[in-house]
């Protein structure tokens, strides 16, 4: 079942370091160039990928095509897609062995949670880390 309660969103996101980010844009209009630019400055690492601006580079950082491709070790997968692509995304994210997957606001896959839970990937559906992260005080990374 995906991550509801306040204090377990908030020691998830307190725990998180590297953030790939499924869907990251360019265009400064997109919700997800807001939120990358948010979690940077937070302190966490964010890697972009996008297969439609693979080789270019959003807030500093070069842009993906697959999760596969990062090769390092991914705390957390942040899926900003609809929720019927999402599910690629997880599998994705199970793949690299990413600790967990967060789908934006608006983004409910209740197949590829199960996925992921089943895969042990902890999960939060449909809530954003730019929101939740002062709402629910978690520090800083320095």
């Amino acid at each position: 079942m995906p991550l509801t309660d306040e204090r377990d969103i908030a020691e998830l996101l307190a725990n998180t370091r590297t953030i790939a980010m499924v869907g990251a844009s360019d265009r400064p209009d997109r919700p997800s160039y807001g939120v990358m630019k948010f979690l940077q400055d937070w302190g966490y690492r964010v890697i972009p990928v996008n297969p439609q601006i693979t080789g270019e580079h959003v807030h500093g950082e070069y842009v993906w095509r697959e999760l596969a491709q990062i090769g390092e070790p991914i705390d957390l997968v942040d899926i900003f897609r609809r929720p019927q692509a999402a599910g690629e995304a997880v599998d994705e994210a199970i793949a690299v062995g990413a600790k967990a997957v967060w789908m934006q606001i608006g983004v409910v896959n209740e197949e590829a949670a199960a996925r992921a839970e089943a895969a042990g990937l902890k999960v939060v559906m449909d809530r954003c880390p730019k929101i939740d992260i002062p709402r629910f005080g978690v520090p800083r990374i320095a």
